[in-house]
């Protein structure tokens, strides 16, 4: 995700964000005015928004000062001017009891606001730290006006004040929202990173003119559609204005494609990274310590692969391990005269490449765009989606807000950088649920009866299915050390045998989730004569043909073995074939009636692995059954499954 949320406390967490946030995250001098240590770090001042600032006497735009930061986070929730007003109010000859209620908005609060992080996509800021003047302020444009919007739509459907016994009541804030952006140039490795922190208050003003708090567990809630919303704006915007367009690049195998600059090298992209290196290094002693962790009877303490939710905790731990201390911040364009001489000198990437990076980027797009069309057939959209969700989520229950998320993933993946009409993803997400989508609500409080809250699951079955799974490896051995110290950065590995260091882990579900896409889309086009066929199948095509080889295949075969079957073992996720006659003729419809075709080669392709990975852990079973023989308690075979290891000699855990 590209936009983060960490809650704000009155207290030590204010704070800190008054020592270092707010001014580049850098240290603020002690006793140093707040424009003062801005102007010495090179960083803005900090921009009211919202439309809530009518109501408090401040305009979209203004500069946020310190005693309004600290009225409004620091006190526990009290108007900006809460000083101004206190003052008036006791030379009026008020009490000092009244004069305080009169500056304060409502209730007073511990958890006084939300800080949401807005960076765009590393190839986005890569072009703002190497480009052009004209460059940097499109861009920076772009990202301003992507928040703006973000923040109208959390307004209006997502922020809700709540009111009355244990908050039974909830209400829109009718006045929105008040908010402060801080701009960062730059990430704690020094490399460059455009991000903007907004401070959300929780104050929001009712109907009534009272005021109350806003309700930050549906803020928590909706990150990931707001993520979804700000990287679709950004990139549209950022690519009309430039002349781009965007592809999808796999950053992990088995995940999510990211949608990024089509034309900007990915060694760049590298050249930033130097925190994910050291993330990957520590993550991978995380692991090894988490499949060979023992009890004090040499018994292993979890299961001997790694779950999503596990590695995603550790992920976490990571990079808190490898948190670098802040350095001192510089002026932007002292940042940008180093950052260009750094990439050319360290990045790999020829000088010519990055001094016109643009004009690559351009290139790039033109060849994207004369393959593939902006088409949006919203039916196609609401099988997709409604698939991977059901399949991403557990148990196959789902909320709006998911699919949300996903349609505008979808719409990003399918318009490539180009703008789409307002309200064309609530569109889609309608026509999901009322096709696709079972409502399975059992509210148990008002709450559940918001149709935001309302409880979804797929109307189709995909028990048939086939069941992705990765060949059993065995576990590392607790003796030997991980590859790398988590402080330093990853290094190349030395020789060493096959799967020595590799963590067997559950497999991802997005593959699973794009499969249970192409055969709900299969059994729509056999035995439904009105959800998915005609048009739907043409944007098929144009998104197949935009996406590169790398992304969709292994490397294609030459073309008189075309015909041969696949390699065991081999991951097809398309027919090559069937890619060149959709890259010749984007209307031929023998091309795009391959669709059968290509289901059956991923399934099989499927069922060939699932069938490797069992033959595979039965043979290396037998062979640890000759080595040593001891019984195997219930509760290990229960816990084991589905890969059923073998047995364990003493802290090792073999499967």
């Amino acid at each position: 995700m590209t936009v983060d949320i960490r809650v704000i406390r009155a207290g030590q967490m204010y704070r800190y964000y008054l020592r270092e946030t707010v001014v580049g995250d850098g240290r603020r001098p002690a006793r140093t005015p707040l424009r003062a240590a801005q102007e010495q770090a090179g960083v803005p001042a900090g921009r009211w928004m919202g439309r809530g600032l009518a109501a408090l006497g401040l305009a979209p735009g203004e500069e946020v000062t310190e005693a309004q930061l600290r009225n409004l986070f620091g006190e526990r929730g009290r108007h900006p001017y809460a000083d101004r007003i206190e003052a008036e109010r006791l030379a009026a000859g008020e009490s000092a009891k009244k004069a305080f209620k009169a500056g304060a908005l409502g209730r007073r609060v511990t958890v006084t606001g939300v800080d949401f992080v807005f960076r765009p996509q590393p190839t986005i800021y890569l072009l703002w730290a190497l480009g052009d003047e004209e460059t940097r302020l499109v861009i920076e444009a772009a990202h301003e006006y992507a928040i703006e919007r973000v923040l109208e739509w959390i307004e209006d459907e997502v922020a809700v004040i709540r009111y009355g016994k244990d908050g039974i009541y909830r209400v829109r804030p009718p006045g929105g929202l008040v908010a402060a952006r801080f701009r960062h140039y730059e990430a704690r490795s020094g490399r460059p990173l455009l991000h903007d922190h907004l401070l959300l208050s929780v104050k929001g003003q009712r109907l009534d003119g009272k005021w109350g708090s806003i309700h930050t567990t549906a803020l928590h809630e909706n990150t990931v559609a707001a993520s979804a919303l700000y990287n679709e704006i950004v990139a549209a915007e950022v690519c009309e204005a430039l002349g781009l367009a965007t592809e999808p690049r796999t950053v992990t195998p088995g995940r999510r494609p990211v949608m990024e600059i089509a034309g900007v090298p990915h060694e760049l992209i590298r050249w930033t990274a130097r925190r994910s290196d050291q993330i990957a290094a520590c993550l991978t002693e995380l692991e090894h310590e988490y499949v060979t962790a023992v009890d004090d009877d040499g018994e292993p303490l979890f299961l001997p692969v790694v779950s999503e939710r596990a590695r995603a905790k550790m992920n976490q731990i990571a990079a808190r391990k490898t948190r670098p201390p802040k350095q001192k911040t510089r002026p932007l364009a002292q940042l940008r005269a180093w950052w260009k001489v750094s990439a050319i000198l360290t990045s790999k990437v020829a000088a010519d490449v990055i001094n016109s990076l643009l004009e690559h980027a351009r290139a790039a797009a033109a060849a994207i765009r004369a393959r593939v069309a902006a088409v949006v057939d919203v039916a196609l959209a609401a099988v997709d989606v409604t698939a991977t969700v059901f399949v991403m989520n557990d148990g196959g229950r789902f909320h709006r807000r998911h699919l949300l998320a996903e349609a505008r993933r979808h719409l990003a993946l399918v318009l490539r950088g180009r703008r789409r009409d307002p309200g064309l993803d609530d569109h889609i997400v309608a026509a999901a649920i009322s096709t696709h989508c079972l409502d399975i609500t059992e509210p148990k409080t008002i709450r559940g009866l918001e149709a935001g809250y309302r409880l979804y699951t797929a109307r189709w079955s995909l028990l048939d299915l086939p069941a992705r799974r990765r060949p059993a490896t065995p576990a590392p051995d607790p003796d030997r050390q991980p590859p790398a110290d988590p402080g330093e950065s990853a290094a190349p590995r030395p020789s060493q045998d096959a799967g020595e260091w590799e963590i067997p882990r559950v497999p991802l579900q997005y593959e699973r989730a794009v499969l249970a896409g192409a055969v709900v889309r299969e059994k729509l086009r056999t035995t439904t004569a009105t959800a998915v066929r005609g048009r739907a199948y043409d944007v098929v095509a144009h998104q197949q043909a935009a996406t590169p080889e790398q992304l969709l295949a292994p490397p294609a075969a030459e073309a008189e073995h075309d015909d041969q079957e696949p390699e065991p073992g081999r991951r097809e996720v398309i027919d090559m074939t069937a890619l060149r006659a959709l890259r010749k003729s984007r209307t031929d419809v023998e091309a795009l009636d391959l669709t059968a075709d290509r289901l059956r080669r991923l399934q099989e392709v499927a069922t060939k692995m699932a069938d490797d990975s069992r033959v595979r852990a039965d043979r290396h079973t037998a062979q640890a059954d000759a080595d040593v023989v001891r019984p195997v308690r219930p509760d290990e075979q229960q816990a084991h499954r589905p890969q059923q290891p073998g047995p364990h000699h003493g802290p090792e855990v073999g499967h």
